[in-house]
């Protein structure tokens, strides 16, 4: 189900406060998200792994760093 933002507070078919972010059908995000009372923020539902649990994340491992030398002089 597409997800819209309202820009306005509404209350009635779909209640919400501005900046809310509201779960609607496919025909009221299309009459809704006008530009003028609310905007869509997603279309379709996210990505998840078939089958499986998402994975974090993680950074690459770091490398070794260099010891600091001593200077001569």
């Amino acid at each position: 189900m597409p997800l819209i933002r309202l820009l306005v507070s509404v209350a009635g078919e779909i209640e919400g406060d501005a900046g809310d972010v509201v779960r609607v059908t496919g025909s009221q995000a299309a009459a809704w998200a006008d530009g003028e009372r609310a905007e869509l923020v997603r279309s379709t539902a996210a990505e998840t792994p078939e089958g499986g649990q998402a994975v974090p994340e993680r950074a690459p491992a770091r490398t070794r760093t260099r010891k600091p030398t001593t200077r001569k002089g």
